[in-house]
C-alpha cells in the first residue's frame, strides 16, 4: 500500500504496510513503564451472579474492567488541559492525526546538582534548518528496559524550559519524548517546560500536544518520518496513545 506525499516541496513515497510502532505496550501489573507513583495497571473480570468475564475462569467471553492512569502508565498524549484550570479535552484539541515528524537522538547532560537535562544548545546542534511541526526526541542510553522502568522517585531526565521555548519558536506543535515528563519530577509545581510549550496562560496553544513515554528502538535512524498519533476518544486532558512512524523514500514523481 504505497502513497505519494509532499513535504517541504519534496516528493516522498510512503509504504503504509511497514509501520514503526513507538508506543509502549500496556501490560497488567507491574511490567510497565511507570511514573509519579501511579497504581499498577489492572485488568479485572466483571463478576455478576454466575457470570465471570474471563474465559480462563470458565466464562464464555472475556469482559474486563481496566484501571490505569494515562499520565503514569505507558505512552500517552496530553493537551493543555493537563495544567489548565479551564477544561480542555485531548479528544477535542487533537484535530489532525498525521504529521511530518523529525526524529533526533540526544544524551541528557548531567548538571552540577545531579539532574540530567536536555538543553537548548543540544537541540540547536541536532535539528535541521527546516523543522516539521512534530518532533520526536529519543534519549540515550536507549534499551528495552525503558519499557518497564519505574521512574517514580528516581529524578529522571527532563527538558530545560529554554529548550522548550526554542522548539516553540521553531514551530513545533507536537512533541514526543521517551521521558516520563518534559519537566523535572519534583519542581515545586512550576511546570516550566509544560507552561512554555503551551504558552500557558498568556497565549495558549490549544492545538499543541505532548506525548510522553514513547520508545524508539535503536535501529530506527534519526531523520524525517510520517507520524500518525492514535488516541482513544476520551474527553479528558490525556489519552493512552499509539504513535506510529512511517519511513519516507524520495520519489521521482
Amino acid at each position: 500500500m504505497l502513497a505519494q506525499i509532499t513535504i517541504f516541496d519534496t516528493n516522498y513515497q510512503v509504504d503504509f504496510k511497514a509501520p514503526i510502532d513507538i508506543s509502549m505496550p500496556l501490560n497488567e501489573g507491574l511490567d510497565n513503564a511507570n511514573c509519579f507513583y501511579a497504581p499498577p495497571v489492572q485488568f479485572v473480570p466483571v463478576r455478576a451472579g454466575d457470570f465471570v468475564g474471563s474465559t480462563q475462569e470458565g466464562g464464555l467471553v472475556n469482559f474486563k474492567n481496566v484501571q490505569f492512569n494515562p499520565h503514569g502508565n505507558g505512552t500517552h498524549t496530553e493537551c493543555v488541559g493537563h495544567i489548565a484550570t479551564k477544561q480542555y479535552s485531548i479528544n477535542q484539541t487533537l484535530k489532525r492525526f498525521v504529521f511530518p515528524a523529525w526524529l533526533t537522538t540526544v544524551y541528557p547532560l548531567k548538571t552540577e546538582n545531579g539532574d540530567r537535562v536536555i538543553t537548548k544548545e543540544q537541540l540547536e546542534g541536532s535539528l535541521p534548518d527546516r523543522l516539521p511541526e512534530a518532533l520526536i526526541i529519543r534519549t540515550m542510553p536507549n534499551d528495552a528496559l525503558k519499557l518497564k522502568t519505574n521512574h517514580s522517585g528516581a529524578n529522571p531526565p527532563y527538558i530545560h524550559h529554554e529548550a522548550i521555548r526554542y522548539l516553540v519558536e521553531r514551530g513545533v506543535y507536537h512533541l514526543l519524548v521517551d521521558l516520563p515528563s518534559v519537566d523535572r519530577e519534583q519542581d515545586d509545581g512550576k511546570l516550566l517546560a509544560h507552561r512554555a510549550f503551551w504558552q500557558y496562560p498568556d497565549a495558549v496553544r490549544e492545538e499543541a500536544t505532548i506525548t510522553e513515554l514513547v520508545y524508539v528502538p535503536n535501529e530506527v535512524t534519526d531523520g524525517l518520518y510520517l507520524l500518525n498519533i492514535q488516541i482513544a476518544s476520551f474527553e479528558l486532558d490525556a489519552s493512552p496513545s499509539k504513535p506510529v512512524l512511517y519511513e519516507l523514500a524520495t520519489s521521482n514523481q
